[in-house]
């Protein structure tokens, strides 16, 4: 027989195998939670932890009571009433003497049981009902590199890490300071040591031996003072700091008119989330645009961008247009990498889309690191699928899927980013 020791480090007053039963228990409540959680939370702080509440009346433990049966006796202080033999009705459950009102059935009357999922616990239930491999979600959720910088000096470390110079120039501005008073004194001393001499005055002159004798203490207070000291040390001190890379910008450009509903808002903000968290591998600075369209494009903030609410005909050239003319104002120097996400149900004005064909072809396409396309219907593929098709075979940097359910998007999201063969 073989046994598993579980030896790993836990945390203060924490248990792993304790946390990691719970989760399991009430996973049905965690999901609503998180399920909740996205569609309140910021994309760009989506993988961070979050706060559950479960309601105090759905942890409840089962317990065993002890009920009265059969034929029983009591005494009861004080009865006035009843005598030896008589018999009597057992009382109704629940009831009670007390004198307080009841409060309203419609409101809770217990507190819920929150507790804080970690940042990895959030992302593995964010992701599970996509499929997600485990590897790929630690991949996702790990932290960033690190690298060590040079941040000045310390006053204490290991031998390795002394800086000599720092160090000895320390000791040789501590022996000025302490030795700037004595050695003013001897040159007085030894000065009036020699007028004296010169004037005339014996070698066993009172005065003469009182200078001697100071120019003798003062050498040797001079010579006492410790040619390095451990205080004059210095240590090179080094942070880790984020490894530096490159800035991206993300563009989300969705179809926001009648056609698409919240079912497949919420399809898209869910492909967009998975994009950013890829993009974070990468780039430590990212910006997010968001583009919305209908019949006219606008530039708009995430919560205008997924919530709000517009009717009639679809022009997806709008946003391409949008789109180049931000590309060209705000993020036409080298320093950016972009890319862009657009989704749609594939409704479009039939003239339009071949209009989109060129904007991408010609405009687009050579300012963008990558494009992806994902048409969110059930449906069969629509006028500008067909459009958009002809546009993987100018750019190589052009990928296109479609998504049935939310359970096709990391599958589509594999497929658009897999890596390509050199």
């Amino acid at each position: 027989m073989t046994y598993l020791i579980d030896r790993r480090l836990q945390g203060k007053n924490k248990s792993a195998i304790n946390r990691g039963r719970f989760l399991r228990r009430y996973k049905s409540q965690i999901k609503d939670a998180v399920g909740r959680a996205i569609k309140g939370r910021s994309i760009t702080d989506i993988e961070n932890g979050e706060k559950v509440s479960i309601p105090v009346k759905d942890v409840n433990e089962p317990s065993f009571g002890h009920a009265h049966g059969g034929v029983w006796e009591t005494i009861n202080p004080g009865n006035k009433e009843y005598q030896k033999g008589d018999q009597f009705n057992r009382p109704r459950s629940g009831g009670g003497s007390g004198r307080g009102k009841a409060g309203n059935s419609d409101q809770a009357n217990e507190d819920d049981f929150i507790f804080e999922l970690s940042r990895e616990e959030f992302m593995n239930y964010f992701f599970e009902d996509l499929e997600l491999p485990n590897m790929v979600k630690t991949q996702l959720s790990q932290t960033p590199e690190m690298k060590n910088q040079r941040a000045g000096y310390n006053i204490s470390g290991t031998p390795s890490n002394i800086h000599v110079l720092r160090s000895l120039r320390g000791a040789l501005g501590r022996r000025i300071a302490v030795g700037g008073k004595p050695r003013k004194q001897l040159i007085e001393a030894e000065q009036a040591l020699a007028d004296l001499l010169e004037g005339g005055a014996a070698l066993d002159d009172p005065a003469v031996l009182e200078l001697k004798k100071l120019v003798h203490h003062l050498h040797t207070r001079l010579l006492a003072i410790p040619f390095i000291d451990p205080f004059d040390l210095r240590y090179s001190n080094r942070i880790k700091v984020p490894k530096p890379s490159t800035q991206a910008v993300m563009f989300c450009i969705m179809d926001v008119s009648g056609s698409m509903d919240e079912g497949r808002k919420d399809t898209a903000k869910r492909f967009f989330i998975l994009l950013y968290l890829f993009l974070k591998r990468a780039y430590d600075k990212i910006e997010v645009v968001f583009i919305r369209h209908h019949t006219a494009a606008a530039e708009v903030d995430e919560n205008e961008f997924f919530h709000s609410r517009e009717s009639g005909g679809t022009v997806v050239s709008s946003a391409l247009h949008l789109l180049q003319k931000i590309l060209s104002e705000r993020y036409g120097s080298g320093d950016w990498n972009s890319y862009v996400a657009q989704a749609s149900d594939g409704d479009n004005w039939d003239n339009d889309s071949v209009l989109c064909k060129q904007l991408l072809i010609n405009a687009v396409m050579p300012k963008v690191q990558y494009y992806t396309y994902v048409e969110i219907t059930d449906g069969p593929q629509q006028n500008l699928w067909e459009q958009y098709a002809e546009v993987g075979d100018h750019h190589a940097n052009f990928a296109m899927q479609k998504i049935v359910t939310p359970a096709d998007i990391y599958p589509v999201f594999r497929e658009l980013f897999k890596k390509q063969p050199k």
